[in-house]
C-alpha cells in the first residue's frame, strides 16, 4: 500500500490565518498532537501542541508567529513502510503527504497507520503464532518457509525484530494453522530456539483486547 492510500479527509490542515488556540482546539478535537500548516497548497511545516504552548502563541495568527517548524513528509507514491519509519522515528501523530510537485495533498494520522498495520500483520486472521530467536547470520527465510509449508501451513505474516544490544533477532511468524504441534516439533528437530508459541484460542482475545486498549488510549 502506498502513502496516498492511507490519507484521511477527516483532519483538515491549518491556515496561516488560524490562531494557536484554534490549532490546539483542533488537535483536541481530532485526538492528535500535530497539524500541518498549509498556504495555497504549499506545505509550510508541522506544528505541535507543545510548540504553541511553549511559545505562548495561543492568541496569535500562526503566519505572524516566529515559528521554527519541522517539515517531515512523504510523497504520495512512497510505500507504507516509509510512513511507518518516519512516524515512528519522529514520534508523530500525523504525517503530511505531498505530490510530485511538492504540493500538500493530505495527511496520514497515526490511528489509520495502526489500523493498517493490524491488517498487514494479519492479526485478525485465524491461526497461530510462533516466535523464534536466533543469530542474525543464522536467519534463513527459505528454510523457515520450507519447515512451515512442509507441515501443510502457510505464512500469513512475518517480521524481524533486532534484539537490543545483541547480534540476535526475533522472528515473529503468523500462520494460517491453529495446531502448531507438528511445526514446532520440526523446528526443534532443526535446533531452532522457539521462544514462544500461541494457539489461536490462547492469543486471539488477548491480542484483540490489547489492540482495543491501545486504540482507546490514542483516542483519550
Amino acid at each position: 500500500m502506498l502513502a496516498k492510500d492511507l490519507i484521511t479527509d477527516e483532519i483538515p490542515p491549518l491556515k496561516t490565518s488560524d490562531t494557536g488556540l484554534m490549532a490546539i482546539n483542533w488537535m483536541d478535537e481530532f485526538k492528535v498532537s500535530h497539524l500541518p500548516i498549509v498556504k495555497n497548497h504549499e506545505y509550510l511545516g508541522l506544528i505541535s501542541d507543545t510548540d504553541i504552548l511553549d511559545l505562548n502563541i495561543t492568541d496569535e495568527e500562526l503566519g505572524k508567529s516566529k515559528l521554527s517548524l519541522l517539515r517531515p513528509f512523504v510523497f504520495e507514491s512512497q510505500h507504507e513502510y516509509e510512513v511507518i519509519k518516519l512516524i515512528s522515528s519522529l514520534k508523530l501523530t500525523v504525517l503530511p503527504v505531498l505530490n510530485e510537485q511538492q504540493q500538500y495533498v493530505g495527511l496520514i494520522p497515526l490511528t489509520s497507520l495502526i489500523q493498517q498495520f493490524s491488517t498487514l500483520a494479519a492479526t485478525r486472521e485465524p491461526g497461530g503464532i510462533i516466535v523464534l530467536e536466533m543469530g542474525l547470520h543464522d536467519y534463513s527465510l527459505t528454510q523457515i518457509s520450507q519447515i512451515i509449508e512442509g507441515n501443510d501451513a502457510k505464512v500469513l505474516s512475518l517480521y524481524v525484530n533486532p534484539m537490543e544490544d545483541s547480534t540476535k533477532i526475533e522472528i515473529t511468524i503468523k500462520l494460517n494453522k491453529e495446531d502448531l504441534s507438528a511445526i514446532l516439533q520440526t523446528f526443534y528437530r532443526y535446533n531452532y530456539n522457539v521462544k514462544q508459541s500461541f494457539h489461536q484460542s490462547e492469543f486471539s482475545d488477548d491480542m484483540k483486547n490489547r489492540f482495543d486498549s491501545f486504540m482507546n488510549f490514542i483516542n483519550i
